[in-house]
């Protein structure tokens, strides 16, 4: 039961508590200053979280590394967030929803790993702590249609002028 509750807690770091520490600390950091492209970042990201959730989840690691463990996740968490909670100017919503709609299937790759090597438990509880960022990508996706159905509405109309 440890090992569940280990990695929905890996899964809800990500896509709870990262993009929280984003929101959160823009009063404190200047996040803008850390690039942060979404084509760099991504795949990055990707091959660490798969990494760092095949090794947690098949081995124990001594608290000192996995403390360690989950520090390195949890900076990488926050970078993952950045393009989509911090955007650099001319990066439309459309990027960024593509961006976590790429993400949240790929991330849950290292999760249905687990499942085949027996770690069904594990796996499913990583997945599960992971279904906020599926929810993040439906709001920014929302997001952007309601932008630009109100942008065809001032282009229709006049800017806004009714007719």
């Amino acid at each position: 039961m440890g090992e569940v509750a280990h990695m929905a807690g890996m899964g809800l770091m990500t896509s709870v508590v990262a993009p929280g520490l984003v929101l959160v600390g823009r009063r404190f950091v200047s996040w803008r200053r850390l690039p942060a492209p979404p084509v760099l970042v991504l795949p990055l990201f990707l091959a660490l979280h798969s990494t760092l959730t095949v090794a947690m989840g098949r081995t124990d690691f001594p608290v000192p590394a996995d403390l360690a463990l989950h520090t390195l996740l949890l900076a990488a968490a926050v970078w993952f967030w950045l393009p989509v909670l911090q955007p650099r100017p001319g990066r439309p919503e459309a990027v960024r929803a593509v961006y976590l709609f790429l993400a949240g299937p790929s991330l849950d790759l290292a999760a249905v790993y687990l499942i085949i090597a027996g770690e069904e438990r594990a796996g499913l509880a990583m997945i599960i702590g992971m279904l906020p960022l599926g929810l993040a990508a439906v709001v920014v996706m929302w997001r952007w249609i309601v932008r630009e159905d109100r942008l065809a509405e001032r282009g229709r109309w006049g800017h806004g002028a009714d007719a």
